[in-house]
């Protein structure tokens, strides 16, 4: 269509068709068709004039406009003065109905632009948008622009600009991009993208009995199921009339749409010579030198109110009203709208997010359980109450727990840290640890199973990683500069050989082909070699940062504690009428220690996340899949470290290498005393750890999703009430924010990930563990809907059959989950001795607890403690007399005086080895079980299995079908034109008719 563009002032632009030079519905762009190539309908002229004048005034006015065509690029700065000046040279009727058009065609765009998702012609959809700024010095940039503009124009994409006029901010130019069928189909036969091409006539018999329970959580049938299930084949451009195609401008879903426009900007040339040069390419690279500051897809609609254009989806206003709101919290998640309008990925992990919260709900009920049931046993705590008592535990007095600022100390004062650490301390400890580790498995084979029920559903079952991901990153392509044959390369001419017969195709084709057809881009060896032990150097180097903060943790602990002793040696937190009794040296070491290792946590994430991108962006990795793997392992590894060593330490090393009396280990040789466990033992100590880490990061993460982007939206909402009558006010919402892309999905996965760590590997300290986490995913769930579909940009929609390499590292955590629960209970917890006591060790043969506080005990001879480790006199209890001669420690060590004095008794060897028994045996029943488990559930069910097998045995039964019916047509109509005959088979039918028919 040929246009007439012009401004003055304030003034909008002026289409005109030579055509329908009066059609006001066609400049107003309210026009819309059921197809492309629908005709227009002009109105009759308002004006007055008679026909035989409206005849000639409308042929001397096409006659006059027939001259002023242009590109779609007619609304650019560069073509105002011109086009002005040809609107000025207009006398008479002529101008003032160019004006009066002009005026119409303003008002009219306003209105209809405002929510649309289509050109200005009201038929071509746009499929993404480029944004820049107004840079007047920046010739470089829009020499640039305007060279892979051209370009784009030059692979079959169509394009339409806005002016800045039209922006809130008077400085923001848009780029509309449609991409035509002849491009659509052509990059789906590249991209083997597939498409339906018979209804799915596969009965579902999946009703479960009493399914009327789940009632309350379903959503309709419109939102679960938004389109009919499709037997579906790659897309083959020269079979076309094969498929389901009813109407070509809705045949591509616009989540696929997207994805094919998105792949042909990551590689078109912003130079001339587009086969030539390859180290300039990719809208990666014109975003990061500022040549444009965006590039997305639209939404379909406002989130808050359905499209007002039947001809537009609301697919975004059903995902807000059923998904993205908090009060949907108890429903399920519409998957299949998910996948239709982000793509395969995004659903991917909201299908896996969902279901991991759903395990969570039993994992977290059998949690409470434990925690309830050590809470009922309070009463029962029988080496509770023997500390507790004035008569045992008050006539206990126990050795300094520091050198020089601590002094003696009575066992009691330590009452309530023992019955704190009987609620997470208790046999229910052992139960919860075995059932989680059956858990853990139990998950990752259902979601194996899950996924291959969504694999079957979204036609991913075909799906090969290679296929897609063995596409060259355009920044590969760009900093490799070296060529080497390709293996493939004879396979690929014989490709291009088949030619396609029209410009178009041959032009696509081969730009789509051209790295493999050619010479494969590659780096040396050498390169490749320096970069990646730079690559792990640099992980290293930030590994050994976070074990180097580690250890000034820990010195913090041990200079800290005996501050906080000598401080409260009289007790001055009694004053607290709450929390005063429970306040401790141990405890306000522990959580303070706790808080800083945290802050430290939070502040080198921040740090190493930009590391990581750097390193992997400077390995230049070949393929996106490459890229994702290199950097997940990165970021793992050291999120690993970074969130779990504090805990590693507490359970597996802290009071672990203390010494007795008189022969204390100090830590690197320095005065600073290795520290020994809290009184009431290391696993309290442990939880506290783990709850103050987890609980931290899970707020400070909900805080991080949900307020900033609210801030922002309040924001951009604020601007918006200063333009209420701005055309793309909703458009440039979504550019101030940043989009739920490739990275973002990469860091929810992380997230989660080191939260499974949390309530698997260190579970049996923590039996509440898989509570909070359920409680934060079914926000999280929430949050990351509201997010993805009110604040960010519509991401780029992209492919996966899977959750990736996470899959594996979750696999791999599982393992390590097993041997971590086993250790902890054997190593940290009192449960092995406390059973060694009971069945070997009571001196009156019961059953019962009775005397092991006194038995777990060593005793030392406070005389022969070197002087420069007492107490000071004034850090001495005023209890504390000359008569106390010994003094009590944990350990199984001979008095003094024996033969075999401060050496390890033989009850130390049988505790030893019993722990070790017990490692031995959990870890083997729990493999067991788990292996077990893992056999007997099928990684695919069999009715997925079934229905695979049947619908590849369909699709090569229909395109066998097809193509015998194809040959029966051409030869019938090859014979008819011999003999001047019509066709016999179906006269009245349309081909495709003809051929559904047939099949």
């Amino acid at each position: 269509m040929h246009r007439i563009t012009g401004r003055a002032g304030g003034d909008s632009l002026i289409e005109m068709s030579p055509t329908d030079s009066f059609n006001d519905d066609v400049n107003g762009y309210h026009q819309h068709v059921s197809s492309s190539t629908g005709s227009l309908q002009p109105e009759q002229s308002p004006s007055p004039l008679t026909p035989d004048v409206c005849v000639e005034t409308c042929d001397s006015l096409n006659t006059s406009l027939a001259s002023l065509a242009q590109s779609e690029h007619s609304d650019s700065p560069q073509h105002e003065s011109e086009t002005l000046e040809r609107i000025e040279a207009l006398t008479g009727l002529w101008r003032k109905r160019a004006q009066f058009l002009k005026f119409r065609s303003r008002i009219d765009k306003q209105q209809h632009s405002k929510d649309s998702v289509f050109f200005r012609d009201g038929v071509r959809r746009i499929d993404f948008v480029l944004s820049y700024l107004d840079d007047k010095d920046g010739e470089r940039k829009q020499e640039r622009r305007k060279m892979y503009e051209a370009n784009l124009v030059n692979v079959g994409l169509e394009l339409e600009t806005e002016d800045k006029s039209e922006s809130d901010d008077g400085k923001t130019y848009f780029v509309k991009i449609h991409a035509p069928w002849e491009v659509l189909a052509t990059y789906a036969d590249v991209l083997k993208i597939k498409v339906p091409f018979k209804v799915n006539d596969i009965t579902d018999n999946g009703d479960m009995p009493m399914n009327w329970l789940s009632t309350p959580f379903r959503l309709p049938e419109h939102i679960m199921h938004p389109e009919p299930d499709y037997f579906t084949a790659p897309f083959d451009k020269s079979k076309s009339d094969f498929f389901l195609i009813d109407d070509k401008a809705t045949f591509f879903a616009p989540s696929v749409r997207n994805r094919i426009v998105y792949y042909i900007l990551s590689r078109c040339s912003y130079f001339k010579d587009e086969c030539g040069v390859k180290d300039k390419k990719g809208i990666k690279r014109l975003l990061n030198n500022c040549t444009y500051t965006a590039a997305f897809p639209l939404h379909d609609c406002r989130y808050w109110t359905k499209a007002k254009d039947a001809n537009c989806e609301s697919e975004r206003y059903h995902l807000h009203k059923h998904w993205a709101r908090f009060f949907c919290f108890y429903k399920e998640q519409p998957l299949n709208l998910i996948r239709k309008y982000y793509g395969e990925k995004i659903g991917i992990y909201f299908a896996w997010l969902g279901f991991y919260t759903e395990m969570l709900l039993f994992a977290a009920i059998v949690g409470t359980l434990c925690f309830v049931y050590g809470f009922l046993t309070f009463d029962d705590n029988q080496w509770s109450k023997d500390i507790c008592s004035a008569e045992i535990g008050g006539n206990i007095v126990m050795c300094p727990l520091c050198d020089k600022k601590c002094g003696y100390w009575k066992l009691n004062s330590t009452c309530n840290s023992s019955w704190q650490s009987h609620l997470f301390d208790n046999v229910g400890t052992v139960f919860f640890a075995i059932f989680m580790a059956i858990w853990v498995t139990l998950f990752l084979e259902f979601w194996k199973r899950r996924q291959a029920r969504l694999e079957y559903e979204w036609d991913l079952v075909d799906f090969e990683e290679e296929q897609q991901q063995l596409q060259l990153r355009p920044e590969y392509e760009t900093k490799c500069t070296n060529r080497k044959l390709n293996r493939i390369t004879q396979e690929m001419e014989l490709v291009l050989n088949r030619t396609p017969t029209d410009l178009m195709g041959k032009l696509l084709l081969c730009w789509a082909t051209v790295t493999l057809w050619e010479m494969e881009p590659y780096l040396p060896i050498t390169s490749k070699c320096a970069r990646t032990c730079l690559s792990g150097a640099t992980v290293l180097l930030w590994i050994s940062l976070i074990i180097a903060c580690i250890i000034g943790v820990i010195a913090y602990r041990l200079a800290v504690y005996a501050a906080f002793a000598s401080i409260m040696k009289d007790n001055p937190t009694t004053n607290l009428q709450v929390v005063g009794p429970y306040i401790t040296p141990q405890l306000a070491t522990s959580v303070t220690a706790s808080c800083i290792n945290f802050v430290i946590i939070m502040i080198l994430n921040l740090m190493y996340e930009r590391v990581a991108v750097w390193i992997t962006d400077m390995e230049i990795p070949k393929t996106h899949l490459e890229y994702e793997n290199k950097l997940t392992v990165k970021m793992f590894l050291f999120q690993f470290v970074n969130y779990y060593s504090s805990c590693f330490y507490v359970a597996f090393f802290k009071g672990k290498f203390v010494g007795y009396p008189g022969n204390y280990a100090y830590m690197f040789g320095s005065t600073l005393r290795n520290e020994e466990c809290d009184p009431g033992g290391c696993l309290i100590e442990l939880t506290t750890q783990l709850v103050i880490v987890m609980t931290g990061k899970q707020v400070w993460g909900n805080i991080q999703e949900a307020l900033v982007p609210w801030m922002m939206n309040w924001w951009g909402s604020r601007k918006a009430r200063n333009h209420p009558e701005s055309l793309y006010s909703r458009w440039e919402q979504d550019h101030d924010l940043q989009g739920f892309g490739q990275l973002g999905l990469f860091y929810e996965y992380l997230e989660m990930v080191i939260q499974f760590g949390f309530i698997t590997l260190f579970v049996a300290s923590f039996p509440l563990a898989p509570l909070l986490a359920l409680i934060n995913n079914i926000i999280e769930v929430r949050v990351d809907a509201w997010k993805l579909t009110t604040q960010f940009r519509r991401p780029v929609a992209a492919k996966a059959h899977s959750i990736g390499a996470w899959e594996e590292i979750l696999n791999g955590m599982a393992v390590l989950s097993v041997v971590t629960n086993a250790f902890i209970v054997a190593f940290t917890s009192d449960m092995i001795p406390r059973l060694v006591y009971m069945y070997a060790y009571h001196p009156e043969g019961e059953l019962n607890m009775k005397g092991y506080i006194s038995n777990s005990l060593s005793s030392f001879n406070i005389s022969v403690i070197p002087v420069e480790n007492r107490p000071d006199d004034d850090e001495n209890p005023s209890w504390f007399n000359s008569s106390i001669d010994t003094c009590r420690y944990r350990d199984y060590r001979y008095p003094s005086g024996h033969e075999k004095q401060y050496s390890h008794t033989m009850q130390f060897w049988h505790i030893l080895a019993a722990k070790l028994a017990f490692i031995i045996i959990m870890e083997h029943v729990a493999f067991l079980v788990k292996f077990f488990v893992a056999w007997m559930i099928p990684d695919v069910p069999s009715d997925v299995r079934a229905r695979v097998k049947r619908e590849r045995y369909l699709v090569q039964e229909y395109l066998h079908n097809y193509e015998v019916e194809k040959l029966k047509i051409q030869l019938s109509q090859n014979v008819h034109e011999e003999c001047n005959c019509s066709p016999m088979i179906y006269p009245c039918l349309p081909k495709h008719e003809v051929l559904s028919e047939c099949l």
